[in-house]
């Protein structure tokens, strides 16, 4: 055996290769017939000059390729003997050739860590309740009738104004220099109360007041708020209330019902709360798979591929781009961003890799499979709940390999969530 393996960590092994004796002539012949297929000499056509003279004028170049496609076969070759599953590419390093002579060469090349996973059946989690509630349906109700309330106000003159409540108001942002931004201002502003399209402390800077009143609200700026130079900005909001509006909502009655889709009220409310179920069970689970996946993660250390962790945290970056272009970042706020926030990013993706792995390795555990029949069931489930038909899901699902191969890895760690649940306490 010409090389050895050291272990540099759990994901990162180090071949060392060193022939002392070295014979090209393979290569070398390989290399020339590769080179006269494309290359010119003057009288010849072509790919037609002789073998002898392509190795003469092109000798120095053609011992290169020659090398590099031995050191490239011996490094594939130790790889599959010691059955490694590598991540990403090699990298090469001491390497040291005396012409057709000897060759010694390291690659140091990544690999998906063994995981050994420490005991989980005493594990034990609460899953958050799917009961939906009369507020629930409420607030589902309001936004149907959204569009045909009516905006009145709020006459009484001792009322005080509270979440839900409508504000028309006057305000102006004081900064901790005293400077008035114009960007800071607003005259007979309407804002609802609890909608959260203010920073945070706001909205609940403003209940209790009442019309005609005026009140200095002291805050500070969101630590990641889009305005760079507001970053952390302590800013006093002189606000004067100027008056209190509510919605009135008109009653839902068959008739109303039946505009928004359905038969009477008696299947709006039906059809909702089975919606409102489903999704109240879809984000309890949600949650209850991120509370086991963080459990397991934090309990079993292991070293992961440096590669795994670069890519996904490009895939943030790109995902994150699009979402913060999408606010009116330019491309220098959204390098700025990621500049600030890069230890954010790479502790998330660090996180979503060790998580996969963790999963991967109980699927393969469990003994997880997929099926079509299990690609079509996700489908019909999928076209169900958006309401739309079946057919239609199944033609862009299949449109795409990458798309469908996305779906099956969603049902499989599903599939795996189910098994391990089967083999922890839950409550």
């Amino acid at each position: 055996m010409s090389y050895t393996v050291k272990s540099v960590n759990g994901c990162t092994k180090k071949i060392e290769f060193n022939f002392a004796t070295l014979d090209l002539s393979k290569e070398i012949k390989q290399a020339v017939v590769r080179k006269q297929s494309t290359t010119n000499v003057k009288g010849f056509r072509k790919g037609k000059a002789p073998l002898s003279m392509v190795e003469q004028v092109y000798g120095p170049q053609i011992e290169s390729d020659a090398l590099n496609s031995f050191v490239q076969s011996q490094l594939f070759e130790a790889v599959t003997k010691e059955k490694f599953k590598t991540v990403g590419y090699p990298a090469f390093e001491n390497i040291k050739y005396d012409a057709g002579k000897s060759v010694s060469f390291d690659a140091v090349v990544e690999v998906f860590p063994e995981i050994k996973l420490a005991d989980y059946s005493g594990y034990s989690f609460k899953k958050e309740s799917a009961e939906v509630t009369a507020d629930d349906m409420d607030k589902l109700t309001k936004n149907y009738l959204g569009s045909k309330a009516e905006m009145t106000e709020v006459t009484d003159a001792k009322a005080a104004i509270k979440k839900g409540d409508f504000a028309v108001f006057n305000f102006e942002g004081v900064k901790a220099d005293g400077s008035r931004p114009e960007n800071m201002k607003g005259s007979e502003y309407l804002l609802e109360i609890g909608s959260g399209q203010f920073i945070p402390g706001f909205e609940e800077g403003m209940i209790g007041m009442k019309k005609g009143e005026k009140k200095n609200i002291l805050l500070t700026f969101p630590a990641d708020y889009h305005a760079v130079e507001l970053q952390n900005a302590k800013v006093t909001f002189e606000c004067e209330l100027l008056e209190i509006k509510e919605k009135k909502f008109p009653e839902l009655n068959d008739e109303l019902a039946k505009e928004f889709g359905y038969e009477s009220v008696a299947d709006f409310n039906e059809k909702n709360k089975k919606n409102l179920v489903a999704q109240k069970e879809r984000q309890a689970a949600e949650k209850l798979h991120q509370d086991i996946l963080e459990k397991l993660v934090n309990e079993n250390k292991f070293d992961v591929p440096a590669t795994l962790v670069q890519n996904q945290e490009k895939y943030l970056q790109e995902d994150l781009a699009k979402n913060l272009k999408g606010q009116g970042f330019n491309e220098s706020m959204v390098a700025e961003y990621f500049e600030r926030w890069k230890g954010d990013i790479h502790t998330k993706a660090n996180f979503q890799v060790r998580s996969g792995l963790v999963l991967d390795h109980l699927a393969q555990e469990f003994k997880i499979e997929t099926s079509e029949a299990d690609f079509n069931k996700k489908l019909e489930e999928s076209a169900a709940q958006a309401g739309i038909d079946v057919e239609t899901v199944k033609k862009y699902y299949s449109s795409n390999d990458q798309i469908k191969n996305n779906m099956m890895y969603a049902i499989r760690e599903e599939k795996t969530f189910e098994a391990l649940k089967k083999k922890i306490k839950l409550s």
